[in-house]
């Protein structure tokens, strides 16, 4: 199920990543050597889809497409029209960075929100995200 993605006011506050030495432009999905840390802003992502029980896919800008594992199940996710993105952490700013830490919190309809602990995996490729099931591509 495809939804909208929003991000509260206190994700602005929270952290994210340290800086990398990519020296990138902020808030863009960020590609080099395989040891190097894909990042991207909070603000820029727009679209999400489920995989696995334990597994999401974040649209960022227009091309850049993430994988973020769950600790364990996120209840309510199949059915939520938005969810807010929340960095972990103790520093200032909106960045999320591959190992990197975050909550999903899915708004409940008739009881308290859902909050599921995640951590960004890797950012896919081209070929990775052609070779998702068309409904787990968002």
């Amino acid at each position: 199920m495809r939804a909208a993605f929003t991000i509260s006011a206190a994700a602005l506050v929270l952290a994210a990543c340290a800086p990398t030495g990519g020296g990138g432009t902020p808030g863009m999905a960020e590609s080099g050597a395989s040891s190097a840390r894909q990042c991207f802003n909070v603000g820029q992502v727009n679209n999400y889809t489920r995989g696995r029980q334990d597994q999401l896919f974040l649209r960022v800008g227009r091309n850049a497409v993430f994988e973020l594992n769950a600790a364990g199940d996120c209840p309510d996710l199949d059915f939520a029209r938005q969810v807010a993105l929340i960095p972990d952490g103790g520093m200032a700013g909106s960045r999320l960075c591959s190992d990197d830490r975050a909550r999903v919190v899915v708004p409940g309809s008739t009881s308290a929100a859902t909050v599921c602990r995640v951590r960004i995996s890797r950012q896919l490729t081209e070929a990775q995200v052609a070779a998702l099931p068309p409904r787990q591509r968002p």
